[in-house]
C-alpha cells in the first residue's frame, strides 16, 4: 500500500490520515493535497526569502496547520525536517511580536508531535535559542514595570471572573512555551546535557528563589532519551547528584516537586538500564506522605505540604516504569501501598484528600496498560526499546490487577462518582478480565434486584460499561463472558423508568453500550445444524432465542415512557410549551439506543419491532412538542435501519390521513390545527429522513403533500410542513453513510453459512470497512433542482414584489416566505455554490500571493441551473431594506433574515456548532470503549464510519482564509446596519453573525473598522442611542471572536483607541445609563486584559532564508512558484525596514492621538474617558522604544493629579519610564579564582568554601574608604557561587568605565530634563509627597512595590540630586506615627538603598549619614500598623546586594534588637525587620547570624509571648544554612548541634523532678532572681516556639538534636484534647504532631525508637500514651522506610505489645487503637505467634473475690493478672477492628474467643461490648456476604451476642 501511494504522490508521506482514504471521492484527493503542499511550500518560502513576516509568513503557516488537519503529516521526511527547521528558526527571532510567536509555536509543536517519525539522526535542534526564548518571556525583566505586556500576565483592573474566562480563552503563553521545549528535547545534541549542567549548576543554591528556576529548567530542558551507548552523556552525569539531593531534603520544598516530575520521565525513558531499587522505599514512603491523609486522633498539618503535594500524573508514570525486573520490589511496596490505603477508599470516608486518591486510582491502570502497549503492540521505531529482562511478564500483570481490585471496587460507590473507578475498571479488564469482571457482575446482579438504593444501581451500570467489551468477546482468559449478556439485558429493562432521570439515562446508555457490541441475531436453529460449537457457543447460540422478546419488552417500557411524558400529563395549561433540558436529554437517549437496537437486529427481528412501532405511532394521536418527538424519533429510527420496508407502511399511512383532514378547504385557514393532521405530518416529516434513493419512489405523494401543506395558516402547521420539506431536500444532495452496522454487509446470511456469535464484540476492520456511501444521483439532484423551482421560485418572486411595493402582504405571510426560503436554504445548501464577487483590493499590501485554497467536497456545481443563492441573496438584500424603511418593528421576519443571511455566508451543509458537538460525542464514546491495549484503531465499525464522516464535514467545514468579496463587503454592511437597530433583541443577533464572518475573511476588520467608528464620531449628530451601543457591541465582540477594538495591528489601534476616547464627547453618549456605563468598563476592560505588546521589529534573520531556500528546491511536489530574484529580495528588504519605520511613526502618532483627547482643549470630556485615555497609554509603554517626551511630561504631571486611579497608573507608568531612560553599566567577565587567589577546586562542593570565603560578610575587612570601596568587587546576587561559580561570571566594569554620574541640566536628554524639573521643584514635592502619605483603604494598604520602583529609579538615574529636596520630608514623616505617613517613608528609603547602587563611596557615606538616625526614629516609632510595612522595607532593601554594601544598615539593626525600650512589642518588630534584612542575605553573613545568637541566648528566657515568637522565627532563619544535604561543605553559619547541647544544659533541671511542670506566671511585683526551674520553663517556651517554626521552613530536619527534647515534651504534653491548656502544653502538643510526621532517613530510625522505648519506661503514664501516638503518625509517615527494616518492624512490635500490658487503662486502650492501626495499613500481620500469645494472655486466671469485711479499704488498684487479661482481651479486639469492611478467614474464631469474655469484670467487659457493637456497625451494610464466612453455630452464638438484651425480660 505505502509503495503504491509513494508513486501516485512522487514521495512517501510520513503519516497520513487514513480515514481520508475512505472517503466516497478518495481518488481525487492525492491531487488535490500535492497541489496544496506545493503552493504552501512555495509561497511559506517566499514569504521568508522576502522578510515578510506579516501577513505572508503568518498566513502561509496557518495554511499549513490546516493541510495537517486535513491530511495529517502527508508530506516527505525531507519536508517536514525542513519544514521543523524553518519554523524553528522563525520561532527563536528575538524581536518576533509574542502573539506571531505563540502561532508559530503551536504549530511546531504540531510538527514535532509523532516523535516516533523522525530519529535523532534525522533532525537535531540546539538548545539555547529555546532557553533564551524561555528567559526572555517567563522571566522578563521588565514586564513588573508595565513596559511589556504578555498574555495572560496579571493585570491591573482585572476581575476574578474576567481570569476564569481568560483560562478558558487560550493556553497561556508559558504552557505554550514549555510543550515546546517537550516536543523539542528529544532532539537536543548529545553535548547538550553538559552544557545545560554548566549553565544552571551554579543557581543552585537552596535558600534562593534561583534553585526553584534551575531546578525547573532541568526538568524541562534536559533529554532522558539517548540512546543506550551514550548514557554517559546523558543522565549519568547529574543523576546520583540530583537522586542523593532528592533523597535528603525532608521538608517538601515547592522545587521538589519538579525533581520528581524530572525522575519519573527518566524513569519511562529508560525502563531497565537505572538500577531503582535502592530508592525504591524512599519512594514509595514519599508518594505516600505526598497523599497527605489524615493519621491518628489530634493531628495538624504542616500547610507546606497541603500545596506542594506531588503531582498525581508524575507519580503514576513512575510507579508504573519501575514496576517488573527481575527484583519484583516495586510489586511488593505498591501492594503495601494500596493496602495501607486501601480503607480510605470507603465510602463512608470522605475529605479534601479523597480527589487525590480517586485520580491515583483511575490513572495508574491507564499507564501500567499504556506501557504494556509499548511493550508488546507498539511498531518499534527509533526510540530506545524495553530490555527482554525489565518487560512485564504474566505473573508481574497478575499481581499489579490484584493489588488494585480491593481499593476500586470500594472506590464504586464512592461519594465523588464512580467514573474513575469505571475507568480504572475498563482498564484493568482488558489485561486480567478474568480477575476484574466476576466481582463487579456479583455487585452488579444485586443492584439490579433492589428498588432502594438507585445511587449503587447508577454505580455499578457505570462500572459495566466499562468494561463491556472485555466481557462481550470474552476470549481465552474470560470465555464464559458472554453468556452473562443476555441476564444483564433482561434484568436491566425496568431501569427505562420515567421517575427517575439518572438511572434512566444510564440504562440507556448500558443497553446502548452492549447492543453496539453484539449482533441482535436469534442463532438457536444453529445448535441442531452445526456439530463444531463449544460449550460456550452452544449455551450463547440458545440465549440469543431471546433477543426478540428482549426488543419488544425495551419498546414496551419505551411506550410506558412516553405515555408518562406527555404535555397533558408533565405542564399545568399556562407553562412553556418547549420541551425542558431533562426532557430533551431522555428523547436523545431514547433515540439513540433505539436507532443502536434496530441497527444491530436481523431482519426478523425487525419487522416484528417495525410493526409494533407502526401499530403505536398510528393508533394513538400524539401532541407535537414532548411525545410526540419522542415517538417521531423512534419512528425515524426504523426507517433509517430499513428505509424499504419502513416507508412502505409510513408514507401512504400519512400521506392519506393527511389528505382526508385537508379535503375540506376551512382547515388550511385555521389558525389551531386538527391534531390529527399535525401528528401525521410530524410522523411524515420525521420518517423522510431517509436515503434518498428511497425516497423518490413516492416522490409524487410527497410533493403533493407539500403543496397542501406549506401555506398552512398554522404557524405550527407549516413549521412542520417545512421540516418535511428541509428532510426530503437534505437526504437527496448529501453525501453520508447509510448504515452503521457493526458487521459490513449485516446480518442476513443464512445461520448455516455464517455464525454471528461469533462476531459478539469484534472491532471494524479499518481496511475492509466496505461503507455504503449515499452519494446523490442525477436523478435525486434533478428531483431537488424540480423541488426548488416549484417552491423556493415563487416565494421568492412573491417576496421581491413586496419588497419593491408593487404588493401588499401581511407580516404573517412574509413570515411564512421566509420560513420556507430558510429551509430550501438548509436542505438545498449543498447544490448552491458560493457567493461570487470581485475581490476586494488594496487592503494589505503583500508580494505574497495570498489566495483561498478550494476543497473538493464531493459536489459539482451545475453551472446551467439557476443559482439559487445568488437569487436568494439579491431579494433578501430588497427585502431588508424595504422592512428597516417601512416597519422596523417587525422584528420575526428580521430574526428570520438574519438566519439566512448567515447560511448565505457560511452554510454549505452543515453546521459548525453540530459538527463539534458530533466531535466530542465522538470522543466521548471512543473513550468509552477503546482498547488502550492494543492500539492500532480497533474501533467499533459504527465509530470509524462516524469517524470518517466527521473527516467530510471537516472537509465542507474548512473556511480557513476566505477571499473577501465585494458581495462579502455589502452583506455585512446590511450586518452592521442590523447591529445598530432599534430593537435589542435583533442587534444583537445580528452582532453573533458578524462577528462569525469578520473571522472568516482575509483582512476584512480593516474594512469595517471605519464604518463601526462612524456611529462613536462626536460630529455626527444623527446617532441615537441604540446606534452608539450597537457600533460599542461590534467593538467588543464576543468571547470567541475576534475583539476589534483590540486587533493586534497599529493601523487598526490608531483608529480605534482614539475613537473610543473621543466618543466621549458625543451626544448618543449618556453616563446616566448604566448600561452604556458597563460596556465602556468592559471595553476598557477587555482591551487591558488582552493587549499584548504589538511589535515594532518584523525583520527575518539570514538563518531562515537559508532554510527557506532548501524548501523551495528539495523533495516532492517542487514548488510552481520561482526562487525571489535579486530585484524581488532588495524590495521585500527594503519593504521591511519601511513597515519598521511606519511602525514607529504610527504609535508615535497614537499617543499624540491619545494625548491630546485629554489636552486642555476638550476641558468637557467626562472624567470615565480620561481614565480610559490614560489606561491606554499605560499600556503603550514598551521596553524597546522610548515613550515620546510630552507623554512623559503628561505622566510626570499625572502624579499630582486629583484622582487616585490617575495617580496609581502614573506611578507605575513613570517607574517603566525611569527604566526606559536608565543609561546602560558595562560589564566585564571576572575570573572568581583570581580574585580570591585560590586555585579552582577539582571536587564539585557547595557551601562554604575557600573560594567563595571572600564574598561573605568579614566587619574586619569592610571598605571603610574610597580606595577600599573602588578596590572591592561587589557580587549582588545572592546565588552566585554558593554551589559552583560559572564559567564566565559577569560583574560591573570599575566606576571609571560606567557612564558620567551628576551630569548637569545641559547633558541631560529631554525625557532626563523633564523629569529633573519636576523633582527638583519643591512645590511639585510637598504636594507629591503628600498623595503619598493618604491613607487609601484603610487598615488595607501595604508596602507598595510601584512606588518602591520609581523611587529606585528616580536615584537610580539620578544619583543623589533629589536627596536635598526630599530630607526634609521624610525627617518629618519618620517623626509621624500615623500608618500612611509611615508606609511612605518606608518605600522612600528602600528606594533610596536600592537605588544608590552605582554611586560613590562619598555619596553613599554622605546618604548613610542621613539614613540611620532616620532608621533609629522609625524604628523607636514603630507600631502593630507599620512593622509589616518596615520588615518589607529593609527586605526589599537588602535583596541581591551585597551585604558589604550596607554594612552601615546591619550594624544598625544589629544594634540591640532587644533593649526594652518601648516595650515587648517594639522589640519584636525590630526582630522582624532585622530579620527581614538577614534573610535576604542567606548564606553570606555567617558573622553578623553568630553575633545575633550570642546576643540572643542570654535573651531567651524572656516573659513575652510575641517577643518569644518572634526569636522563634528568627532562630529558625539563623539555623536555615545549616543544611544536611549532599557534596555540602559544612556551614561556618551557627550549627544546630552546638546550640542545643547549650540549651540541654540549661534545660536540666526539669529533666530531673518528677513533679508536674507547671506553666510560669510571672507576679508583677515579683524582683530579684528567679530559681534556675523557672527560668528553664521560660526557656523552653522559646525552644517550643523555633521547634514550631522551623517545622515547615528548613530543608532538612535536626532528628537527632530534637530527640535529645523528646523525653521533656512528653512529659508535659496533655493527653486529652482541649484547648484550656495553658500556651506551654498546646506548644508542646503541637510540636510533637509536627515532629512526628517529620520524614526520618533510614539511620535515624534506631535513634528514634530506643529513645520512644526509654519513654515508654518513665514514670509518667501521660508520657508513655502519648509515645503511643506519636508512634502511630510517625510509622505512617514513613510507612515504608520502616518497613524495609526488619528489626525496627520487630521494635515497634514489640513497644506496642509491652504497653498493651501496661498498668494504666488508658494506655491499654491506645495500645490496642495502635495495633489495630498497623494491622489495618499491613504494617503488621496478624500471624499464629501473635494470635498465640492473646489468646495465652486471656486465659489468666483472675483472683476469687474474697469476702472483703464491711469497712475495710477497697484495693483500687487492679491485679497484674486483671491487666494481663484485659491486655489479652484488648489484642483481640484490636486484631477484629482491624478489618472493618471485610471478614477474613481468622475472623470468625476470634470473635467466639471474644464472646467467652462478655461476662468477666470491667474493665473488660466494656472492651468486649464496644468491639462487638464497632463489629456490627461496619458490618451492617454488607451483611448478606459477610454471612458465608460463619459456620451456623457461629452465627447462633454472634445473633445472641449483637441482639441487645431486652429489658423488660
Amino acid at each position: 500500500m505505502k509503495k503504491a501511494e509513494s508513486d501516485t504522490l512522487g514521495f512517501a508521506p510520513q503519516k497520513d490520515i487514513v480515514y481520508n482514504k475512505l472517503l466516497p471521492y478518495a481518488d481525487r484527493l492525492d491531487a488535490e493535497s500535492n497541489l496544496i503542499l506545493s503552493k504552501i511550500k512555495g509561497n511559506l518560502s517566499r514569504a521568508v526569502l522576502l522578510r515578510e513576516i506579516w501577513p505572508g509568513v503568518l498566513f502561509w503557516t496557518r495554511k499549513l496547520s490546516t493541510y495537517m488537519r486535513l491530511y495529517g503529516r502527508k508530506f516527505s521526511k525531507e519536508d517536514h525536517v525542513l519544514f521543523i527547521k524553518l519554523l524553528y528558526e522563525l520561532v527563536t527571532i528575538p524581536g518576533l511580536e509574542i502573539s506571531m510567536m505563540q502561532g508559530l509555536a503551536r504549530l511546531l509543536i504540531n510538527l514535532l508531535k509523532k516523535r516516533e517519525l523522525l530519529s535523532r539522526e534525522d533532525l537535531e535542534l540546539p538548545w539555547r535559542p529555546l532557553y533564551e526564548l524561555h528567559d526572555r518571556i517567563l522571566f522578563s525583566k521588565t514586564e513588573h514595570l508595565g513596559l511589556n505586556w504578555f498574555p495572560n500576565s496579571p493585570r491591573p483592573r482585572s476581575s476574578s471572573k474576567h481570569i476564569i474566562l481568560k483560562l478558558v480563552q487560550r493556553c497561556s503563553v508559558e504552557n505554550v512555551l514549555k510543550t515546546l521545549v517537550k516536543s523539542s528535547r528529544q532532539y537536543f545534541p548529545e553535548s547538550a546535557t553538559q552544557e545545560m549542567l554548566d549553565e544552571w549548576r551554579p543557581l543552585l543554591c537552596p535558600f534562593d528563589v534561583t534553585m526553584q528556576r534551575a531546578i525547573s529548567y532541568f526538568e524541562l530542558f534536559l533529554p532522558t532519551t539517548l540512546p543506550p551507548e551514550q548514557h554517559d552523556k546523558g543522565f549519568k552525569l547529574w543523576f546520583d547528584e540530583m537522586i542523593s539531593l532528592w533523597v535528603s531534603v525532608q521538608n517538601l520544598p515547592s522545587w521538589e516537586v519538579h525533581l520528581v516530575s524530572l525522575f519519573a520521565r527518566l524513569a519511562y525513558d529508560n525502563i531497565g538500564y537505572i538500577d531503582w531499587d535502592p530508592y525504591i522505599p524512599k519512594i514509595f514512603t514519599r508518594i505516600l506522605r505526598s497523599l497527605n491523609l489524615p493519621v491518628g486522633t489530634s493531628q495538624m498539618m504542616v500547610s507546606r505540604y497541603v500545596t506542594n503535594a506531588y503531582d498525581i500524573g508524575h507519580v503514576v508514570l513512575w510507579v508504573s516504569s519501575l514496576l517488573g525486573g527481575p527484583s519484583k520490589q516495586t510489586q511488593a511496596q505498591l501492594s503495601g501501598l494500596f493496602n495501607s490505603i486501601t480503607s480510605f477508599f470507603h465510602p463512608s470516608n470522605h475529605g479534601r484528600w479523597l480527589m487525590k486518591l480517586m485520580k491515583l486510582l483511575q490513572r495508574l491502570p491507564a499507564s501500567v496498560v499504556r506501557r504494556l502497549h509499548r511493550e508488546r503492540y507498539r511498531k518499534p521505531s527509533w526510540l530506545t526499546p524495553i530490555p527482554e529482562s525489565h518487560k512485564l511478564t504474566e505473573e508481574d500483570i497478575t499481581n499489579f490487577v490484584e493489588s488494585m481490585m480491593q481499593p476500586v471496587l470500594l472506590a464504586m460507590f464512592s461519594k465523588t462518582g464512580s467514573l474513575d473507578a469505571a475507568q480504572a475498571l475498563q482498564n484493568l479488564a482488558l489485561m486480567r478480565p478474568e480477575l476484574v469482571i466476576p466481582p463487579v457482575l456479583e455487585r452488579t446482579y444485586p443492584a439490579l434486584e433492589t428498588l432502594t438504593e438507585p445511587h449503587q444501581l447508577t454505580a455499578t451500570l457505570s462500572c459495566m460499561i466499562g468494561v463491556a467489551r472485555s466481557l462481550v468477546s470474552g476470549g481465552q482468559r474470560f470465555p464464559e463472558g458472554p453468556t452473562h449478556m443476555l441476564p444483564l439485558l433482561m434484568r436491566a429493562l425496568p431501569g427505562v423508568d420515567p421517575n427517575d432521570f439518572s438511572k434512566c439515562m444510564i440504562t440507556f446508555q448500558f443497553i446502548a453500550t452492549f447492543v453496539t457490541l453484539v449482533p441482535l441475531v436469534d442463532c438457536s436453529s444453529a445448535l441442531h445444524e452445526r456439530t463444531d460449537l463449544t460449550e460456550v457457543e452452544r449455551e450463547m447460540c440458545s440465549a440469543s432465542a431471546e433477543f426478540e422478546d428482549f426488543v419488544l419488552l425495551f419498546m414496551d417500557r419505551c411506550f410506558a415512557l412516553i405515555d408518562s411524558s406527555t404535555l397533558e400529563q408533565t405542564r399545568e395549561e399556562t407553562e412553556t410549551e418547549k420541551m425542558t433540558h431533562l426532557e430533551s436529554l431522555v428523547e436523545l437517549g431514547l433515540s439513540s439506543t433505539f436507532s443502536t437496537i434496530l441497527t444491530q437486529c436481523s431482519l426478523d427481528i425487525f419487522k416484528v419491532a417495525l410493526v409494533k412501532v407502526f401499530n403505536f405511532a398510528t393508533t394513538n394521536i400524539f401532541e407535537t412538542r414532548v411525545a410526540g418527538r419522542m415517538v417521531a424519533d423512534m419512528c425515524r429510527a426504523a426507517s433509517k435501519c430499513n428505509p424499504a420496508e419502513s416507508l412502505k407502511m409510513f408514507v401512504p399511512h400519512c400521506c392519506n390521513a393527511i389528505n382526508q383532514i385537508a379535503v375540506n378547504e376551512e382547515v388550511l385557514n385555521e389558525e389551531e390545527l386538527d391534531k390529527e393532521l399535525l401528528w401525521n405530518l410530524q410522523l411524515l416529516s420525521e420518517v423522510s429522513r431517509v436515503d434518498g434513493d428511497k425516497i423518490l419512489p413516492y416522490r409524487s405523494d410527497l410533493v403533493q403533500i407539500l403543496q397542501l401543506t406549506l401555506h398552512l395558516k398554522c404557524k405550527q402547521g407549516y413549521t412542520l410542513a417545512c421540516n418535511l420539506l428541509h428532510h426530503i431536500l437534505r437526504s437527496t444532495v448529501l453525501i453520508y453513510p447509510t448504515e452503521y452496522c457493526s458487521m459490513p454487509g449485516g446480518f442476513h446470511q443464512p445461520i448455516k453459512d455464517y455464525l454471528p456469535i461469533k462476531d459478539w464484540g469484534r472491532p471494524g476492520d479499518l481496511w475492509n470497512l466496505d461503507i455504503r456511501w449515499h452519494v446523490p444521483s442525477v436523478e435525486e439532484t434533478s428531483f431537488a433542482f424540480y423541488l426548488l423551482d416549484l417552491i423556493l421560485q415563487p416565494e421568492l418572486q412573491r417576496l421581491q414584489r413586496f419588497a419593491q411595493g408593487e404588493k401588499d402582504v401581511s407580516r404573517d405571510d412574509v413570515l411564512q416566505s421566509l420560513t420556507i426560503v430558510q429551509h430550501c436554504m438548509l436542505g438545498a445548501g449543498t447544490l448552491m455554490p458560493p457567493l461570487k464577487g470581485e475581490p476586494i483590493p488594496e487592503l494589505v499590501h503583500s508580494m505574497v500571493n495570498l489566495d483561498e485554497t478550494v476543497l473538493y467536497t464531493g459536489i459539482e456545481y451545475d453551472a446551467s441551473r439557476e443559482n439559487y443563492r445568488d437569487a436568494i441573496c439579491s431579494v433578501m438584500r430588497l427585502l431588508l431594506k424595504y422592512i428597516l424603511e417601512h416597519s422596523e418593528d417587525d422584528t420575526k421576519s428580521l430574526f428570520s433574515i438574519i438566519k439566512i443571511i448567515s447560511d448565505l455566508l457560511h452554510f454549505k451543509g452543515s453546521h459548525k456548532h453540530e459538527f463539534d458537538s458530533r466531535w466530542k460525542s465522538f470522543n466521548l464514546v471512543k473513550k468509552s470503549m477503546e482498547n488502550r491495549l492494543h492500539g492500532r484503531k480497533q474501533h467499533i465499525r459504527a465509530l470509524l464510519i462516524d469517524r470518517v464522516m466527521l473527516q467530510h464535514e471537516l472537509r465542507k467545514l474548512t473556511v480557513e482564509g476566505c477571499q473577501y468579496r465585494s458581495i462579502h463587503q455589502e452583506l455585512m454592511r446590511d450586518l452592521l446596519r442590523l447591529s445598530t437597530s432599534t430593537y435589542s433583541q435583533v442587534r444583537s443577533r445580528a452582532q453573533n453573525v458578524l462577528f462569525t464572518a469578520l473571522g472568516t475573511y482575509n483582512f476584512c476588520c480593516r474594512d469595517q473598522i471605519p464604518h463601526v467608528l462612524e456611529f462613536l464620531n462626536p460630529d455626527n449628530s444623527s446617532v441615537t442611542q441604540q446606534q452608539f451601543k450597537g457600533a460599542l457591541y461590534c467593538l467588543l465582540g464576543n468571547h470567541s471572536g475576534v475583539c476589534l477594538a483590540n486587533l493586534h495591528d497599529w493601523e487598526c489601534i490608531t483608529l480605534t483607541w482614539p475613537a473610543i476616547v473621543r466618543s466621549g464627547l458625543s451626544t448618543a453618549m449618556s453616563l446616566e445609563k448604566p448600561s452604556i456605563v458597563r460596556l465602556f468598563d468592559d471595553l476598557a476592560d477587555k482591551i487591558h486584559r488582552q493587549y499584548e505588546t504589538i511589535g515594532m521589529d518584523f525583520s527575518i534573520p539570514a538563518e531562515s532564508c537559508v532554510v527557506a531556500k532548501q524548501i523551495m528546491i528539495a523533495g516532492n511536489p517542487l514548488p510552481e512558484d520561482p526562487v525571489p530574484s535579486e530585484e524581488e529580495t532588495a524590495e521585500g528588504v527594503k519593504r521591511q525596514e519601511l513597515k519598521n519605520s511606519e511602525s514607529v511613526e504610527k504609535y508615535k502618532h497614537l499617543i499624540g492621538d491619545l494625548l491630546d483627547c485629554l489636552s486642555n482643549s476638550n476641558s468637557n470630556m467626562p472624567w470615565k474617558f480620561e481614565h480610559i485615555s490614560i489606561g491606554f497609554l499605560s499600556l503603550l509603554l514598551r521596553d524597546d522604544h522610548q515613550l515620546p517626551p510630552p507623554a512623559v511630561m503628561f505622566f510626570v504631571k499625572s502624579l499630582n493629579h486629583d484622582s487616585l486611579y490617575v495617580r496609581k497608573v502614573a506611578i507605575s507608568a513613570v517607574a517603566g519610564i525611569m527604566k526606559q531612560i536608565k543609561r546602560p553599566h558595562k560589564k566585564v567577565p571576572v575570573s572568581p579564582s583570581e580574585l580570591c587567589g585560590v586555585k579552582e577546586l577539582s571536587d564539585e562542593v557547595a557551601g562554604d568554601r575557600v573560594d567563595n570565603q571572600w564574598l561573605q560578610y568579614n566587619s574586619s575587612s569592610l571598605p571603610r574608604t574610597q580606595k577600599d570601596w573602588d578596590q572591592t568587587v561587589f557580587v549582588e546576587k545572592t546565588h552566585w557561587g554558593y554551589h559552583s561559580w560559572p564559567k564566565k561570571l559577569m560583574m560591573y566594569a570599575p566606576m571609571k568605565e560606567q557612564p558620567k554620574q551628576n551630569l548637569s541640566r545641559d547633558e541631560m536628554t529631554e525625557r532626563e530634563q523633564i523629569i529633573f524639573d519636576h523633582f527638583s521643584d519643591p512645590v511639585f514635592i510637598n504636594q507629591f509627597i503628600e498623595f503619598l502619605s493618604l491613607e487609601d483603604r484603610k487598615g488595607k494598604d501595604k508596602f507598595s512595590p510601584r512606588r518602591f520602583c520609581l523611587f529606585k529609579g528616580l536615584f537610580r538615574n539620578f544619583n543623589d540630586a533629589f536627596l536635598p529636596v526630599l530630607q526634609p520630608h521624610m525627617e518629618r514623616l519618620v517623626a509621624d506615627t500615623h500608618e500612611s505617613k509611615q508606609r511612605c517613608v518606608a518605600e522612600i528609603i528602600s528606594g533610596l538603598i536600592r537605588g544608590c547602587k552605582h554611586w560613590s563611596y562619598a555619596k553613599v557615606e554622605n546618604l548613610w549619614e542621613v539614613l540611620c538616625p532616620l532608621l533609629r526614629i522609625a524604628l523607636t516609632n514603630i507600631t502593630i500598623e507599620t512593622y509589616a510595612d518596615w520588615g518589607t522595607c529593609i527586605a526589599t532593601a537588602c535583596e541581591s546586594r551585597d551585604p558589604r554594601k550596607l554594612y552601615w544598615l546591619f550594624e544598625l539593626l544589629m544594634e540591640s534588637p532587644v533593649n526594652g525600650e518601648g516595650g515587648s512589642f517594639v522589640d519584636a518588630c525590630r526582630l522582624y525587620v532585622l530579620q527581614g534584612g538577614l534573610a535576604q542575605q542567606e548564606w553570606r553573613v555567617p558573622e553578623l547570624l553568630h553575633r545575633l545568637l550570642q546576643y540572643l541566648e542570654p535573651k531567651l528566657t524572656q516573659v513575652y509571648k510575641n517577643v518569644r515568637e518572634r526569636i522563634g522565627s528568627v532562630l529558625t532563619y539563623i539555623f536555615m544554612i545549616d543544611v544536611n544535604l549532599p557534596h555540602t561543605q559544612p556551614t561556618t553559619s551557627p550549627r544546630i548541634s552546638d546550640f542545643t547541647e547549650r540549651i540541654l544544659l540549661q534545660l536540666k533541671p526539669l529533666n530531673e523532678g518528677d513533679e508536674e511542670i507547671q506553666n510560669h506566671v510571672m507576679e508583677e511585683n515579683e524582683v530579684g532572681v528567679q530559681d534556675e526551674r523557672t527560668q528553664a520553663i521560660k526557656l523552653l517556651k522559646t525552644v517550643l516556639k523555633w521547634l514550631i517554626a522551623s517545622a515547615g521552613r528548613s530543608f532538612s530536619t535536626a532528628v537527632p538534636e530534637q530527640l535529645r527534647l523528646l523525653p521533656l515534651l512528653f512529659k508535659i504534653a496533655p493527653v486529652e484534647n482541649d484547648d484550656s491548656y495553658d500556651e506551654l502544653k498546646r506548644d508542646a502538643k503541637t510540636c510533637l504532631s509536627l515532629m512526628s510526621q517529620g520524614l526520618l532517613y533510614p539511620d535515624q530510625i534506631p535513634m528514634v525508637l530506643s529513645a520512644l522505648q526509654e519513654i515508654a519506661g518513665s514514670s509518667s503514664w501521660h508520657a508513655r500514651y502519648t509515645v503511643l501516638t506519636y508512634l502511630q503518625i510517625m510509622v505512617f509517615y514513613n510507612l515504608f522506610t520502616f518497613m524495609s527494616d526488619q528489626k525496627a518492624v520487630n521494635d515497634v512490635r514489640s513497644l506496642v505489645i509491652q504497653l498493651l500490658e501496661d498498668e494504666q487503662l488508658e494506655v491499654r486502650e491506645m495500645a490496642a487503637t495502635t495495633l489495630s492501626g498497623f494491622l489495618q495499613c499491613n504494617f503488621l500481620s496478624m500471624d499464629a505467634p501473635m494470635q498465640v500469645h492473646f489468646e495465652a494472655l486471656c486465659k489468666t486466671s483472675l483472683p476469687k473475690k474474697r469476702k472483703r469485711e464491711l469497712g475495710s479499704i477497697v484495693d483500687t488498684i487492679p491485679s497484674a493478672d486483671l491487666v494481663r487479661r484485659h491486655a489479652g482481651v484488648l489484642g483481640l479486639s484490636a486484631c477484629i477492628l482491624s478489618s472493618p469492611y471485610d471478614v477474613p478467614t481468622w475472623m470468625p474464631q476470634l470473635l467466639m474467643d471474644l464472646s467467652a469474655h462478655l461476662n468477666d469484670t470491667q474493665p473488660i467487659e466494656m472492651t468486649v461490648k464496644k468491639t462487638l457493637s464497632n463489629f456490627r456497625r461496619t458490618h451492617h451494610d454488607n451483611w448478606q456476604q459477610h454471612k458465608q464466612q460463619f459456620t451456623d453455630d457461629q452465627l447462633l452464638v454472634l445473633t445472641d451476642l449483637l441482639v441487645s438484651p431486652c429489658y423488660y425480660a
